[in-house]
C-alpha cells in the first residue's frame, strides 16, 4: 500500500515522548500532526495540558491545538467532524495524517466510529435512574432482558451503567440500543491506518512526569491557573477536569503549601498515566508497540 495513503496513529501515556516521537516520523515520511488529545484542544491551556510549542514542533504543521475556547462545550463528536475534514484536506496534498494524543476515545470513534445515540430528556432518564436504584441492578436487568432481548450477550448484566442506556433508549424510541450500534458510520478503511502504542517502561514514566510537574510551574502554571479563574467557566464543562487546576486553587487558597500541590499534581497525573495505560491494554491489543526512541521499526511498517 502507497503510504500516501495511510494515516498513522499514535498513542501513549501522558509523558510517554509521543508528541517528540510524531515529530521525528513527519519528517521522514513527509507528514503532518493532528492533535488527538481532549486536553489539548483548549487555547487558555498551554502549560497545563503540556501542549507542544512552537520550537518543539520543527517547522511540521500541527493542526488543532488550542483553538477552543474553555468556555464551550468540546465532544468526541465534535472532533471527530473536525478531524475527519483535517484528514481529507493533508492527504490532499499528497501529504501523511499523523494523529497523536492520548485520549483513547478520541481514536476508537476514528477507527470503529462513533455511535450516535438518541437524545434523551434528563428528566425520563432521571426517572430510570431512579427505576434501577431502587429494584437493584439484577431485577432491572431481568426487565432489560424481558423488553429489549437483543441486549442478551451484548450488555454485562453487572454492568449497571449500560443496562441503564439501553434500557432508557428501547423505553424512549422503542428501538433497541443494538439498532442504534448498527448505524454506526466507519469514516476511513481500516486498512489504511498504522496504529502505534508508545510502549514506556512505567519507571521511566514516572520520573519524566515528576519533572514535567516541575517544568510546569517554571514556565506559569499558577498564572494560567489565575487567568482561567476570572473567565468563570461553568463547573460542568470539560475544560475544568484540566489536571493542576483544583490543586493549584488549593495554593492560591492558603490550603496547600508548593510542594504538597506538586505531589499532589504528580500522583494524580500518574493515575491517568496509568488509566491510559489500562486502556491501551483493553482496547488495543492490536496495535504495535513501539518504544520512543524505536523509529525504525514504525519506517520499514510504512515502506
Amino acid at each position: 500500500m502507497d503510504i500516501k495513503s495511510k494515516i498513522v496513529l499514535i498513542y501513549g501515556p501522558t509523558a510517554s515522548g509521543k508528541s517528540n516521537f510524531a515529530v521525528k516520523l513527519a519528517k521522514k515520511i513527509n507528514g503532518e500532526i493532528i492533535n488527538s488529545d481532549s486536553m489539548q484542544v483548549y487555547k487558555q491551556f498551554n502549560i497545563l495540558t503540556a501542549r507542544p510549542k512552537k520550537k518543539e514542533q520543527k517547522n511540521i504543521k500541527h493542526h488543532l491545538y488550542g483553538f477552543q475556547d474553555v468556555k464551550k462545550k468540546f465532544s468526541t463528536g465534535d472532533w471527530l467532524k473536525l478531524v475527519e475534514a483535517k484528514i481529507k484536506e493533508i492527504q490532499k496534498i499528497n501529504k501523511v495524517p499523523i494523529l497523536v494524543g492520548g485520549t483513547g476515545l478520541y481514536f476508537k470513534s476514528l477507527t470503529d466510529g462513533l455511535v450516535k445515540l438518541p437524545n434523551i430528556p434528563l428528566s425520563f432518564r432521571n426517572k430510570i435512574r431512579r427505576l434501577q436504584k431502587k429494584i437493584g441492578q439484577y431485577k432491572f436487568y431481568q426487565n432489560l432482558k424481558k423488553i429489549d432481548p437483543q441486549i442478551i450477550n451484548q450488555i454485562n448484566p453487572n454492568d449497571a451503567q449500560r443496562s441503564i442506556r439501553a434500557y432508557e433508549i428501547k423505553k424512549f424510541t422503542g428501538k433497541s440500543i443494538a439498532q442504534w450500534f448498527k448505524r454506526t458510520k466507519i469514516l476511513f478503511d481500516p486498512r489504511n491506518f498504522e496504529k502505534i502504542y508508545i510502549d514506556f517502561p512505567r519507571e521511566e514514566l514516572v520520573s519524566r512526569i515528576k519533572k514535567r510537574v516541575d517544568q510546569m510551574f517554571k514556565e506559569g502554571a499558577v498564572l494560567e491557573v489565575k487567568k482561567f479563574n476570572k473567565l468563570k467557566v461553568k463547573k460542568d464543562n470539560s475544560s475544568k477536569k484540566v489536571i493542576g487546576i483544583e490543586e493549584i486553587n488549593n495554593l492560591l487558597n492558603g490550603k496547600l503549601k508548593l510542594t504538597e500541590t506538586k505531589e499532589r499534581i504528580f500522583i494524580k497525573t500518574r493515575q491517568y498515566a496509568k488509566r491510559q495505560t489500562t486502556w491501551a491494554r483493553g482496547q488495543m491489543m492490536s496495535w504495535q508497540k513501539i518504544k520512543p526512541n524505536n523509529l525504525s521499526i514504525t519506517l520499514k511498517n510504512l515502506k
